[in-house]
């Protein structure tokens, strides 16, 4: 079956119509909150989450390490997510760290702003100002997390299967046609394909995680990507001899694969003040 990806407004009922979905489905709906607590228990600090989870980082923890640590945990936990299949993911830029994968249905929420200014002064007994400034702080909080983290536009509908509002469509509505086309879109070949991409996708974020965080290797924006029996380390050292290390290390984690290293060397290269 599918791994559903959403993006939402806030006040777009994408968590009421992702539950809606993944009933009618028979998926597991991961939340907000599970995917915290997945980035919390594979070991960022839970203190520090709030700088970095569906927010723009400020200028300063935009140059920490954190940062880079924050993502790597991230892109795990939702890939560990997906490996699980028939599961509906939201938010975190769960859709682009999935792009990749053949039965990945991409689905983005949104509402007039007037409706949605609506239903959040209708739950939260607020006045107009006040839903307004919620709106605006949200739509730039997450268009900033996406441009950060992802260098992307959130808002642009070219990265989903569907754009659905939620100002013309209920839940059940919405959920009954988020079910029909993934009857019709997902094959057999595309499942397989997806479930290949993402054991793929894993191994090399967890070959990442072990360079970085058990062997302690200072590479920059590391990242692997594996493809047939070869694995590409991609990033920025400081010296040959760390990228050369980076190899050598990775070809003893992943035998039977052939390690190739394209990362770039950078005298002095400091990422972080």
């Amino acid at each position: 079956m599918a791994v559903i990806t959403i993006s939402r407004q806030v006040a777009a009922l994408g968590d009421e119509i992702a539950a809606a979905t993944a009933k009618l489905l028979g998926y597991k709906f991961i939340d907000r909150k599970a995917i915290e607590q997945h980035i919390i228990n594979l070991g960022f600090p839970a203190d520090k989450l709030k700088k970095y989870d569906e927010v723009k980082p400020g200028f300063f923890a935009s140059l920490a390490k954190d940062r880079d640590e924050y993502l790597d945990y991230l892109q795990t936990a939702i890939l560990e997510s997906a490996a699980e299949g028939n599961c509906i993911l939201i938010g975190r830029g769960s859709f682009i760290i999935l792009e990749d994968v053949p039965n990945l249905v991409a689905l983005r929420f949104v509402s007039k702003d007037k409706v949605r200014m609506s239903r959040l002064m209708a739950e939260f007994s607020w006045d107009e100002k006040k839903a307004r400034q919620r709106i605006e702080e949200s739509d730039s909080n997450r268009l900033g997390f996406h441009k950060s983290f992802f260098n992307l536009e959130n808002e642009d509908p070219t990265h989903f299967h569907m754009v659905i509002n939620s100002s013309l469509l209920n839940v059940d509505a919405a959920a009954q046609t988020i079910a029909d086309f993934c009857a019709h879109f997902i094959t057999p070949e595309k499942e397989a394909a997806g479930q290949k991409k993402i054991t793929e996708l894993l191994a090399a974020q967890h070959l990442v995680n072990s360079l970085i965080f058990e062997h302690k290797l200072n590479i920059n924006f590391l990242r692997a990507v594996i493809f047939d029996k070869t694995i590409t380390l991609q990033g920025v050292a400081d010296s040959s001899a760390l990228a050369e290390k980076a190899v050598a290390v990775a070809s003893s984690l992943m035998p039977g694969y052939t390690v190739e290293s394209a990362i770039s060397v950078v005298q002095d290269f400091k990422a972080y003040p």
